[in-house]
């Protein structure tokens, strides 16, 4: 189905009017898997593997031709060792295998290789694998990179990708500074697949900050590579971004995005909202298929939680809900004690009465997620389905107690329910409706204990409050009223926002030792001098006050650092050749299908520069054949076969050229650049010490018949690494480097 260019109609949904299975590509769609949550909870520690579990089999059940993740498959940035060994199983165990994969790649294969390596990025073009279900995916916020200098940023994910587990996607990449974020645009490069006569492009963005995001698509600097025929192609967009508004900037728009997309699959986002609804004045229709296990005891959460089957022929698409069954239960109730009183009967100035109350009240709740239960089990055995063990569910009852004298413990009246409910120790939740003050008024005085806050003001909307909820801004306004004595706010602040966007346990504890030991080292006096109250004081306010000082200036000079270094990178690759274009060719049967550049030249920010890792112009396979450097033939000579794209060169002078013909023997090529050196780490730890002169020099002796294996740096666009580790291709690492291991 193709769209005139001045229709809004998005294709329908469900809209495969008459099915082809050759043509047809099958998808098995989850986002925010969040392995890891609560691993070391006795009760709920195993839910987020179980249900990870589940999916694979339902892959494996419907026969999809690849699994494709949105973003956060692990809670943590750095997944404990029985997590990630879990989860490797796991993929092993239901994704390879001796099933053909029918979808054949149509980009380079050895785009986004890891750095020094010869095997493809895409595990099945691998000879020495044998995959029989690929996965795609690209990383959220809880799984995103993190790591600089020579090592470069690695994740999770990176480790499954090397593994030949997971084909990772969507990185980008992003500025070391603020200051240089202006000047960086985002560049989108598609996994280019096909089956039969359908075409897909898989565009993966992984979690960035939602500022820049959100300027990047204002700008109109998110560079997608469109294939000139872009008509013909279902064209997915992935990403793992805030889709409700959090702030002016802190959200993506939905309307914001490619007219050539068809479909976004929208990450991050925990509520279910899988089946894909259309967004006004664009061809394209926005799902989010949600978290797999509850993370949060929120309304969101509550929605049954489901994947998707996704179909694609051509351009239509269908999409088909799965319920997960060994999701737990979850029901969520909030309850106003001052409306309800007269109508239950309750005293409110007796706590027995309120808790015999709410004691009803949960065991009402508990008897309607065992409801849910026995239903989702009864459709699942009726369509021949075995029975999953009963699980305990989860409950949350909140209480407005507003007028409410005394209340009970929220930790022992959950207690009673231990072994009837999953999470018994925050199960009741108390609040009390907050009291306008005016603000300025005279004589008032913030509280330590109830600090006023930018969101509490009183001519604020609920709306307008909800946008100014921001960690940053909270944390900064509550140190600020606790008027801290020893601690700075500054690096108080960078504690607080590790701990609670990266979970960092000890974070702040960390941060709170170190200060106090620098502090305790500043405000020592004198043994023969006793120090009074108000001296202690004044000391405490100096000592403090250049802590504070020394923060600001660390911050400086790390930043300063940071930009130095990508400076002096970008200096040492703006010598070397550089492949950066909106123009891709490829060889497919189907004609000419040259990439075509979505946004004009003028439009266009300048492309990066690469160093040792640009892309030449052989073919995938040719690459792995021919030798190091080989004499480039006369283009006079070269005749373009037929159906191949030609190679079109931009203003830039940045080529990129995908050109997978097997049968295509006169291959113009390039001379490929100079492999850089490199120590084999094990021949330097196996040397002799440096002070046994005659050891090291039989060490330098090259052992007989063992060849060595030197690899070029593989080809990188600005969409498949982050910036700090273009400085891991052009390192070159000195015995000296092993020698404090």
């Amino acid at each position: 189905m193709s769209l005139s260019p001045d229709s809004f109609t998005p294709p329908p949904r469900n809209g495969i009017q008459t099915a082809y299975p050759d043509d047809t590509i099958k998808i098995m769609l989850a986002t925010d898997n969040h392995i890891g949550y609560m691993e070391r909870d006795p009760i709920r520690g195993q839910d987020s593997i179980n249900t990870f579990k589940e999916i694979l089999e339902l892959a494996v059940k419907h026969e999809v031709d690849f699994i494709l993740l949105a973003g956060d498959l692990f809670h943590e940035n750095k997944p404990s060792r029985d997590c990630l060994y879990k989860v490797s199983a796991l993929l092993r165990e239901y994704t390879l295998g001796s099933k053909p994969v029918e979808i054949e790649l149509l980009s380079d294969p050895l785009e986004g290789q890891a750095d020094g390596f010869s095997f493809p990025a895409i595990n099945y073009e691998d000879p020495n694998l044998n995959v029989a279900i690929p996965v795609f995916s690209i990383h959220g916020n809880h799984d995103d990179p993190q790591g600089a200098g020579a090592e470069g940023a690695l994740c999770a994910l990176d480790i499954l990708s090397v593994s030949g587990l997971v084909n990772y996607m969507g990185k980008i990449d992003l500025p070391l500074s603020d200051a240089e974020a202006p000047t960086t645009g985002i560049a989108v490069k598609p996994v280019l697949l096909r089956k039969g006569n359908t075409r897909l492009g898989l565009y993966g963005i992984g979690n960035v900050k939602d500022q820049r995001m959100h300027f990047e698509l204002r700008s109109n600097r998110v560079r997608m590579f469109m294939p000139k025929d872009k008509d013909k192609w279902f064209n997915m967009l992935l990403l793992h971004q805030n889709r409700v508004k959090h702030g002016p900037q802190e959200f993506v728009p939905e309307g914001m995005f490619d007219e050539n997309i068809d479909l976004v699959v929208w990450g991050h986002e925990h509520d279910c909202r899988i089946i894909p609804e259309p967004v006004a004045g664009k061809k394209y229709y926005i799902t989010q298929p949600g978290s797999s296990v509850a993370t949060s005891l929120a309304d969101g959460e509550a929605i049954e939680k489901h994947v998707a089957l996704l179909q694609i022929q051509g351009k239509e698409f269908g999409l088909t809900p799965i319920p997960l069954r060994t999701v737990r239960p979850f029901v969520i109730e909030q309850l106003v004690l001052n409306e309800v009183a007269d109508d239950e009967g309750i005293n409110l100035n007796d706590q027995m009465s309120i808790t015999k109350f709410l004691k009803a009240k949960v065991n009402n709740l508990i008897e309607q997620a065992d409801q849910i239960w026995e239903e989702r089990n009864t459709k699942a055995l009726a369509e021949g389905e075995p029975e999953v063990p009963r699980m305990l569910p989860l409950v949350r009852l909140k209480v407005d107690t507003t007028g409410v004298t005394e209340t009970s413990n929220p930790i022992r009246f959950g207690q009673e329910f231990q072994g009837r409910v999953a999470n018994p120790r925050d199960l009741l939740v108390f609040h009390r409706s907050k009291k306008p003050v005016a603000r300025g008024a005279a004589g008032h005085r913030v509280h330590a204990d109830e600090p006023e806050l930018s969101i509490d003001d009183p001519g604020l909307t609920n709306a307008e409050k909800l946008s100014k909820i921001r960690v940053g801004t909270l944390v900064r306004e509550y140190l600020v009223a606790q008027e801290l004595q020893c601690l700075g706010e500054g690096g108080m602040s960078d504690a607080i926002q590790l701990f609670v966007e990266k979970d960092d346990a000890n974070a702040i504890q960390m941060h709170v030792n170190k200060s106090l030991k620098n502090l305790l080292s500043k405000c020592s006096g004198t043994e023969d001098v006793e120090l009074g109250e108000e001296e202690v004081d004044d000391l405490l306010d100096k000592a403090k006050e250049q802590q504070e000082k020394e923060y600001q200036e660390q911050y400086r000079v790390a930043q300063a650092k940071a930009a130095e270094k990508k400076k002096k990178d970008n200096e040492k690759d703006s010598d070397k050749e550089s492949v950066d274009s909106m123009m891709m060719d490829l060889d497919i049967d189907a004609g000419d299908s040259e990439f075509d550049q979505l946004d004009s030249e003028d439009e266009r920010p300048p492309p990066k520069k690469r160093g040792a890792a640009a892309t030449t112009t052989t073919t995938a396979r040719s690459r792995a054949k021919a030798p190091a450097k080989a004499p480039a033939k006369a283009p006079a000579k070269r005749a373009p076969a037929k159906g191949k794209g030609k190679k079109v060169q931009s203003d830039s002078d940045d080529v990129i050229d995908l050109d997978n013909d097997e049968e295509d023997d006169d291959v113009e090529e390039e001379e490929a650049p100079k492999p850089v050196k490199r120590t084999n780490r094990l021949a330097v730890l196996s040397q002799p010490a440096a002070k046994k002169a005659p050891a090291k020099k039989k060490a330098a002796t090259p052992a007989p018949k063992q060849s060595q294996l030197t690899f070029a740096p593989a080809a990188r666009s600005s969409g498949t690494r982050t910036a700090a580790t273009k400085a891991r291709g052009k390192k070159v690492v000195d015995d000296d480097d092993f020698d404090d291991d």
